[in-house]
């Protein structure tokens, strides 16, 4: 009689199985993460979605304003104005630059569209979570559709570059065939640093309020107002922080598309190995972030 009063009961059956039931139906937790593989197919059916959602996005960005779509063009070129006026007239960094106007706009521009894909993906996650909660799909489509808005601004504001390439005599000539891969690269390198922001924005939002801090500090040493290359000839600078100079990324970008569009500005202002370094980058934020961005997935919305 006590053997059959202590003895412990048996599992069910059902809570046993329930596991191997689950495999064997094809059943998977809700919400958790799919394999690298078949997150990066999952994405590529829904580009159509990410298209369509930056430019509904790039579409309402300015739709209470009374000039509507001029401010796409507008904004970078005030932008410039100011800069001109504080570091080209009262600070005197135009000097020893050729075409300067066109080379500050050219480097607002080029900037304007890194700053903002990594705004816009600092918030990507934690801006949308109605969206991401109400709807199943991969969350790395946000960021990458905030730098594809960006992108398009982008283009809406090389118009206006061009006209000011023209009206300072810069003719076209076929360098600006290189226009092409370093906007991709800039792109890709744009969408990783968003999605790696957006994995810690999702969890600290508050690192939204501190990145215009850092993105100012950033503009400051990529050579937008001014030649990085002038400064390093000028200047006792250690090695170490000539190379930390020369390899930052937005610089990198900012550099090549001088070099392409400004007849002007020469091979030598590039550092060497300067498609390297935008190949590199592009690989290491592109391919990093999105691994970095995808380890999270589960996570986002919860909480």
């Amino acid at each position: 009689m006590s053997q059959v009063l202590h003895t412990p009961p048996a599992p069910a059956p059902a809570e046993a199985d329930l596991s191997a039931l689950a495999a064997r139906h094809g059943l998977s937790v809700s919400g958790a993460r799919p394999s690298l593989p078949q997150y990066v197919r999952q994405l590529w059916a829904r580009r159509h979605f990410i298209t369509a959602f930056a430019t509904a996005k790039l579409t309402a960005q300015y739709s209470q304003a009374k000039l509507g779509q001029v401010w796409q063009i507008a904004t970078p070129l005030l932008n410039a104005a100011v800069y001109y006026f504080i570091f080209g007239v009262l600070l005197g960094t135009s000097r020893g630059v050729s075409d300067y106007i066109p080379f500050l706009v050219t480097g607002v521009f080029i900037w304007t569209f890194t700053q903002n894909s990594i705004m816009a993906g600092t918030r990507a996650i934690s801006g949308n979570l109605g969206l991401v909660r109400a709807l199943h799909f991969p969350r790395a489509a946000l960021p990458i559709s905030f730098a594809l808005q960006q992108l398009q601004q982008l283009l809406f504001s090389m118009a206006a570059l061009v006209v000011i390439l023209l009206c300072f005599g810069i003719p076209v000539s076929v360098s600006w065939l290189l226009i092409v891969p370093v906007l991709f690269l800039q792109f890709v390198f744009n969408s990783g640093v968003s999605m790696i922001m957006a994995r810690m924005g999702a969890k600290t939002p508050d690192i939204a309020q501190l990145m215009p801090f850092i993105l100012r500090t950033w503009m400051y040493v990529s050579g937008v107002m001014f030649s990085i290359d002038n400064t390093l000839k000028r200047s006792g600078m250690p090695h170490t922080a000539k190379v930390l100079l020369e390899s930052n990324p937005a610089a990198v970008y900012i550099d090549l598309m001088r070099f392409a569009l400004i007849d002007s500005f020469h091979a030598h202002q590039l550092p060497h190995h300067v498609w390297a370094y935008a190949t590199g980058w592009a690989l290491l934020a592109g391919v990093g972030g999105f691994i970095y961005f995808w380890k999270a997935e589960e996570t986002y919305g919860r909480g």
